[in-house]
């Protein structure tokens, strides 16, 4: 297999700390600037799965950077530069403590929460006798808690303003941001003839001004169907032909694992690991109209550290 990153350990210039998520390293710089290295590593029901897969991380930052330039005549963003393949460079910002999930279907977590009875999702009513993947009338704004730790949950406006989460002119500037960006995200994935499902935003604040920040319509944050075939396929109650990280969701569930206590992660062999790879290179290309262009993988982290290096020596003068 190629090198596949899973673990990062640099010492940038003037580096204060360091934060690791699910996927992503953020390197804390002079609390002014964030080198953000999207790892290999994947993750599903919140928990990082034991191997990593070969140009995820390039994948995963490439396409956040095309759709933050894309969308930044709506809000600002916290992107600066991406001085390598797998690292975003932006404005150190202080992260609202929700993220803006929003769904134009009733798919994946909506419909299984639907499937069990349930007719109200952060306080949307549901209307009764809905199928799976069906368009909603008008998209849904689903926020959820940002848990540094286990499972983020679901949870409504009036529940974000009552714990004072966000206050409200803020949350309603959060709640325009996100429906003008899930219609940008909705237009441009038309045009390559894929349909925006569902998708999460996060954003921060720098001197008083809110940002976009993190990534932004990726198949780790986004789900996408193809068009062509959707009215036939819902018509018939088939499976939906979509490109986003469900399929490796799926293959957890058959293989028995939805990340409870006490269930172990099934084995990943270098065969899936590698469909896993391609799945994402076609999602680049589908979603983006370019050929991926795979980055020199001999020494990932060498090339990484030197990059970003070079680049905030420059930067910091």
């Amino acid at each position: 297999m190629q090198n596949a990153i899973v673990k990062t350990n640099f010492n940038f210039p003037r580096q204060k700390d360091v934060y690791k998520g699910k996927v992503r390293d953020v390197y804390n710089i002079d609390d002014n600037y964030l080198v953000m290295v999207v790892s290999d590593r994947i993750s599903a029901f919140d928990v990082v799965l034991p191997e990593g897969v070969p140009f995820k991380g390039q994948v995963l930052n490439q396409i956040a950077a095309k759709f933050l330039d894309a969308t930044a005549d709506i809000v600002p963003n916290w992107k600066v530069e991406t001085p390598d393949p797998m690292v975003t460079v932006g404005h150190f910002c202080e992260p609202f403590k929700v993220e803006m999930v929003i769904r134009g279907y009733l798919t994946g977590h909506a419909w299984r929460e639907y499937k069990s009875g349930k007719r109200e999702l952060c306080g949307n009513p549901l209307p009764e006798g809905m199928v799976e993947n069906q368009k909603f009338d008008q998209p849904l704004i689903t926020p959820t808690t940002k848990a540094d730790v286990g499972h983020d949950e679901d949870i409504s406006r009036e529940e974000i303003l009552k714990q004072g989460l966000v206050s409200e002119d803020d949350y309603a500037m959060l709640e325009k941001y996100t429906r003008e960006l899930f219609q940008r995200g909705s237009e441009m994935a038309a045009e390559k003839g894929l349909i925006l499902v569902d998708t999460k935003y996060e954003f921060g604040k720098k001197d008083g001004k809110i940002y976009l920040i993190d990534e932004i319509h990726t198949p780790d944050s986004s789900r996408y169907f193809y068009a062509d075939g959707y009215e036939e396929r819902l018509k018939n109650g088939e499976k939906q032909r979509q490109l986003s990280k469900e399929f490796v969701r799926q293959w957890l569930i058959e293989n028995g694992f939805e990340g409870k206590d006490g269930q172990k992660v099934p084995d990943m062999n270098e065969a899936y690991i590698k469909e896993v790879s391609e799945r994402y290179i076609e999602l680049f290309e589908k979603i983006t109209g370019e050929t991926f262009e795979k980055a020199k993988a001999e020494d990932v982290a060498g090339r990484i550290e030197k990059n970003v290096t070079e680049y905030l020596n420059g930067l910091l003068k």
